[in-house]
C-alpha cells in the first residue's frame, strides 16, 4: 500500500496485500511480515512509493535541516555501541563450554556460553591466529560446534522447515492449498538476497521450504519470509534444518568407502 490508497478505499471485502517498498534498501516489509489483515487495513505507508534519496531532497527543499542531519541507525541501536559479549553476560548467567572441530571433534577451546554466538559467527578462539566459524550449537552439551572457514560446506543447507505460517493475505495462498506446492522467494534475513524456493504444505500449516541453492547459516529461531513479486506474502518461524552440505558429503564419502571392498580370495 502507498499513500495512494488514501484517494482510492478498497472494499471492505478485499484483501490487503502488503507490497515492498520503492527503496528496496529501505524495504521494511521482512519486520512486517507477521502483520494481521486488521492491522493492515488500518495502516497505511506515505513513503512507500518514494526512495530515501527522495525523501531526502525533499526536506531539503523544505528546510528540514535536523532531518538531513539525524545519522542512519545501524545495528542493534537501542544498546549503542559497546562490547556484546560483555552486554549479553549482564543479563545472562556464563555457560561454560567447548568450541569443538565439526570435523573431528576435537575440543579446540572454551567459551562462556552457547548463546553468546550465532550460526555463521566468527568466533576467535584462545591460542589460535585465525578465525574459526560457528556451524552449529548443542544447548544440552554447552558444546559450540566451529569449522576454520567462512564458507565450510557444513553452514550451508537447502531444507528447512516452519512452524505453522502467517499468511497476510490469503491463508493460504489458493495455489498452495491447490496443488500442496508453491514456487515463491525466500529471505531469512532483512536485505537478504531473494532466493528461488519450493514450498510444500504439511497439514498442520507448517511447510517445508525447498532452497534452489544452498544457502549460508540458516539459524532455527529466525522467520522464512516469503515473497511472489512485490508481495510479501507472510512468514513462518524457522524450527527446524536438513543436513548441511558437509554432512551430506560425508554421508557420499562413506557409501564410496563401503562400496569399494576387495573381493576375498578363493
Amino acid at each position: 500500500h502507498s499513500f495512494a490508497s488514501l484517494f482510492f478505499p478498497l472494499p471492505c471485502s478485499a484483501d490487503i496485500k502488503l507490497l515492498q517498498a520503492a527503496d528496496r534498501i529501505k524495504d521494511q516489509t521482512f519486520f512486517l511480515s507477521q502483520i494481521s489483515q486488521e492491522a493492515l487495513r488500518r495502516t497505511i505507508f506515505p513513503l512507500g512509493d518514494l526512495t530515501k534519496d527522495f525523501v531526502r531532497k525533499m526536506a531539503a527543499e523544505h528546510h528540514l535541516h535536523h532531518v538531513l542531519q539525524r545519522k542512519e541507525s545501524m545495528g542493534i541501536c537501542f544498546i549503542g555501541k559497546r562490547n556484546f559479549e560483555k552486554f549479553i553476560l549482564e543479563y545472562l548467567e556464563p555457560h561454560p563450554g567447548n568450541f569443538v572441530s565439526i570435523e573431528d571433534n576435537k575440543v579446540m577451546g572454551t567459551h562462556k556460553g552457547w548463546f553468546l554466538y550465532t550460526l555463521g559467527q566468527g568466533a576467535r578462539i584462545g591460542g589460535l591466529r585465525d578465525a574459526w566459524f560457528v556451524v552449529d550449537k548443542n544447548v544440552a552439551t554447552g558444546d559450540v560446534f566451529v569449522a576454520p572457514s567462512t564458507d565450510h560446506p557444513a553452514l550451508y543447507r537447502d531444507l528447512l522447515r516452519t512452524n505453522r505460517v502467517h499468511w497476510i493475505a490469503e491463508e493460504p495462498p489458493a495455489e498452495l492449498v491447490r496443488d500442496k506446492m508453491m514456487t515463491c522467494n525466500f529471505r531469512f534475513l532483512h536485505q537478504m538476497a531473494l532466493v528461488p524456493c519450493t514450498l510444500t504444505l504439511n497439514q498442520d500449516g507448517t511447510v517445508w521450504v525447498t532452497l534452489a541453492k544452498p544457502v549460508r547459516a540458516l539459524t532455527p529461531g529466525q522467520f522464512a519470509v516469503f515473497y511472489k513479486g512485490e508481495e510479501c506474502l507472510g512468514s513462518g518461524k524457522i524450527v527446524r534444518l536438513g543436513p548441511s552440505l558437509y554432512t551430506l558429503q560425508q554421508g557420499k564419502n562413506r557409501e564410496k568407502t563401503d562400496d569399494v571392498r576387495v573381493e576375498p580370495a578363493t
